[in-house]
């Protein structure tokens, strides 16, 4: 076998964050996110909120609840009408169409009209299984998204790969027991202890083909 491929694991499911992950949205976030904060007269910085988890509870912490509603819906309005530049990671659709279609997932932070505007912008498939924050009641970093995306493929969650780029969604995913792949952009780490998040940085290095009924992921290079 070539050394330069080391197989990371066999998987029941690969379970795939969105933005960061498969789709680069960054300055298509920025623009929507200071423009929310412009009209909502917020004097901080869209660079200062946090990534990776439910615009719900960045809202909760700077509109008054009774103002809430409108302005979260204010919100995905802006970003569902803001796809320029949004494509896919590098990588991200050869990765993906090499899984099995009944195997894989992508849960995200996102509403599901913002994840749906932006896998079409990317042109990125659209999954058996799309685990959204309308869908749970506990975002990133809560387990709950893996937990459920992992329970609607009918798989255990210790047998999932977690693919993400976030603080928040790493820490939901060993929250959930799964194992997890981080797309750091910048270096490629594999940790002797193989609980540890494994850094990649960007999904060309990832492989996956099907062996039976699981999932083998391999990193080249």
């Amino acid at each position: 076998m070539d050394r330069s491929i080391r197989t990371l694991g066999r998987f029941s499911a690969i379970l795939c964050d969105l933005d960061g992950t498969l789709v680069d949205s960054r300055a298509a976030l920025a623009r929507s996110w200071e423009r929310w904060l412009r009209e909502e007269g917020v004097v901080v910085s869209a660079a200062d909120l946090p990534h990776g988890v439910p615009a719900n509870t960045i809202i909760e912490t700077v509109i008054p609840s009774h103002r809430r509603e409108m302005s979260a819906a204010r919100l995905q309005d802006i970003e569902i009408a803001d796809a320029d530049g949004v494509r896919e990671m590098v990588g991200a659709r050869r990765f993906l169409a090499r899984l099995p279609s009944d195997k894989w997932a992508i849960v995200t932070s996102s509403t599901s009209e913002v994840a749906l505007a932006r896998m079409r912008a990317a042109m990125i498939p659209p999954p058996a299984v799309l685990v959204t924050s309308d869908d749970v009641t506990g975002g990133k970093p809560s387990p709950e998204p893996f937990l459920r995306a992992a329970a609607l493929l009918g798989v255990s969650p210790d047998r999932c790969l977690v693919i993400e780029d976030s603080d928040a969604g790493v820490a939901a995913g060993l929250a959930a027991g799964c194992a997890v792949l981080i797309v750091s952009g910048d270096r490629t780490v594999i940790p002797e202890d193989s609980a540890a998040p494994i850094f990649v940085s960007d999904l060309r290095l990832v492989r996956a083909h099907s062996d039976g009924d699981a999932v083998v992921v391999e990193l080249h290079g």
